[in-house]
């Protein structure tokens, strides 16, 4: 995309830019009305939610979605929930590269310390190898209700295109799943059923409907020490008895209007477009002419996959993100992760993850489908030359926060994703074109990426409502209250 057609704002650019030469100085003043219209020709307003109805936190569903969030009752040996790998304090994600799901040393320690038992996969008779469990990085909940295309990092639930419906790993590709009926309820139907996310060993090779029902059965259960059923009344609007009630299917519905309710949006970025002058520093507003400038016109070119006032173009692409981990059973070795084409089957979506969103970005790392990057500043020197990035990446991950990260064919399998990405850009089916910027056009970059993080997900106190009381056990005795490695509440 070229969003420079319009003389004024093209000296405009190439006056700001200029200022940032490749030795990493500058400090050229911005003009606010000038980088506005440049926003508005990518077409930004700053409004990412537009027409979507967001449920509020104190929506009777809404409320009884968080205790399930939060209750091990949902995990197979009742020693992983949701929140496990979702926490609001911790981004809306774990803190972690790569989850360590069920069997932790310690189930509610959440974040960095948080360690996978070997002694206990070893006694439910797991084959894991002490490393996390799960094979990707855990994507944020916050603002999922955005998402219009599809969610997972290979969008396997996705809205289907030019017919109804949505399809989940329960149907085959291109087909309607009929028990999908938003895109984040179909999401809450899956992790569940994962082995290495919270299902452990409960009800082995049984299909994923029989999982979720046998879930749902505990809760039914009038024996554990407080009844679910007087909350799911209260939530639905109901007089119908546990067995009608408390259904696998109502479980995803308040879940997902729980995770709904998580929009935060007000962002320093979005005050600026709404004419706050002052709402960003210079450094921002250079970094956000950088952000919309097309690498032609000697911008970074972040807006031709990061678009519209979500961040996103919701499509999959090749960026090469260092391949860590346990992977998804791919390749020679079984350790690789082939992205989208597990779904598609289609050999251009090898190595192709979907385009994260941006906002609230500076809370949720660490980075990439595998947690590679511990910082931000990895992430976009990675995007601006994929190459030198991996060439200087340690696979040996000694520096990597996380610790006990997998990294058997690490090198190997990034090689390979890096030689994707190269005959991708050879035949011009690549949008990301390998840039060159200085020190400070990457402070600029990152000052303006850290201007889309809504001050409420800084503030534990302005999360609150996203998070049960801690002093409570829940209804059933269940409620993961985090600790962080300092033996703190998150």
């Amino acid at each position: 995309m070229n969003y420079l057609k319009i003389g004024a704002l093209t000296l405009f650019v190439s006056v700001v830019l200029s200022g940032c030469n490749s030795n990493g100085g500058g400090t050229a003043s911005v003009d606010n009305q000038e980088l506005r219209q440049l926003a508005t020709s990518a077409g930004l307003d700053g409004d990412a939610v537009e027409d979507k109805t967001i449920p509020a936190i104190t929506d009777p569903l809404a409320q009884l979605g968080m205790k399930l969030f939060f209750s091990k009752g949902l995990g197979g040996d009742q020693d992983a929930a949701c929140v496990t790998c979702h926490h609001p304090a911790l981004g809306g994600g774990d803190g972690l590269s790569l989850p360590v799901g069920v069997q932790a040393e310690d189930v509610d320690h959440l974040g960095f310390g948080r360690t996978h038992s070997q002694a206990k996969a070893n006694a439910a008779g797991m084959d894991y190898d002490g490393g996390p469990t799960v094979p990707r990085n855990a994507p944020t909940t916050f603002n999922i209700v955005l998402w219009k295309d599809g969610l997972f990092h290979d969008s396997r639930v996705e809205k289907l295109k030019g017919t109804p419906g949505i399809r989940t790993p329960d149907s085959s590709f291109g087909v309607a799943d009929p028990n999908a009926e938003t895109l984040s309820q179909a999401q809450a139907l899956f992790p569940v059923t994962s082995p290495e996310e919270m299902r452990s060993i409960f009800l082995d090779g049984s299909a994923n409907q029989v999982v979720r029902d046998g879930l749902a059965a505990r809760f039914v259960d009038q024996t554990i020490p407080n009844t679910w059923l007087g909350e799911f009344q209260a939530a639905f609007n109901s007089t119908d008895d546990a067995a009608t009630l408390i259904t696998y299917a109502n479980i995803a519905k308040a879940m997902s209007i729980y995770e709904d309710s998580q929009v935060f949006v007000a962002t320093p970025w979005k005050s600026y477009l709404e004419g706050d002058d002052g709402a960003l520093t210079e450094s921002a507003k250079r970094g956000a002419t950088l952000f919309l400038t097309s690498a032609d016109e000697g911008g970074a070119g972040c807006i031709s996959c990061h678009s519209d006032d979500f961040f996103t173009d919701e499509k999959s692409h090749v960026v090469a993100i260092p391949q860590i981990g346990r992977g998804k059973g791919d390749g020679i070795n079984g350790n690789d992760d082939f992205g989208r084409m597990r779904e598609t089957t289609m050999s251009n979506d090898q190595y192709a993850f979907r385009t994260p969103t941006l906002l609230n970005v500076a809370v949720t790392g660490p980075f990439g489908h595998s947690g590679a990057y511990d910082t931000l500043e990895g992430i976009v020197r990675h995007h601006l030359n994929p190459e030198m990035a991996i060439d200087g990446y340690d696979f040996t991950l000694t520096g990597l926060q996380q610790q006990n990260v997998q990294h058997d064919n690490a090198e190997e399998n990034t090689r390979l994703a890096l030689a994707q990405i190269t005959a991708l850009q050879a035949s011009g089916d690549s949008l990301l074109q390998t840039i060159s910027l200085g020190d400070q056009q990457v402070d600029d970059l990152l000052s303006f990426l850290n201007a889309l993080t809504d001050p409420c997900v800084e503030n534990r106190a302005c999360l609150s409502s996203w998070v049960p009381d801690t002093n409570s056990s829940g209804i059933d005795g269940l409620q993961l209250n985090a600790i962080d490695q300092n033996g703190d509440l998150l």
